[in-house]
């Protein structure tokens, strides 16, 4: 089913707002994208313009279940990279996504890692 250019404004709006609410503070955000296959994660610091960790599904050697636990298996592997890499809090971007299902489960997997959103 292809969207309209009403329903992609209305998620680039949707996008922006949540966005705009995140960058008030100097900490690194949590960037995540889900397609019908994976989902995608990467942190990113708005300071310097760059990524600082990424992971996605599609990098997961057992990537055995639902998507749910995909995503939560995924948000635990990236709060692990962050830890190596010595970031232990950032903030979450949802994106357009609704806070439910596999977004929730991804950040859940991402505080279980041992990441404070």
């Amino acid at each position: 089913m292809a969207t309209t250019k009403k329903d992609h404004k209305r998620s680039e709006r949707r996008t922006l707002r949540v966005r705009s609410s995140i960058k008030k503070g100097n900490l690194p955000r949590v960037s995540v994208f889900r397609s019908h296959k994976h989902i995608y994660g990467q942190i990113i610091d708005d300071t310097k313009h760059h990524t600082m960790v990424s992971f996605a599904s599609s990098q997961l050697e057992s990537a055995t279940g639902d998507k749910k636990t995909v995503a939560h298996m995924v948000g635990k592997e990236l709060a692990q990279k962050a830890k190596a890499k010595g970031i232990d809090r950032v903030v979450f971007d949802r994106g357009s996504y609704k806070y439910h299902g596999r977004i929730q489960a991804f950040a859940d997997g991402m505080r279980e890692g041992g990441v404070t959103i």
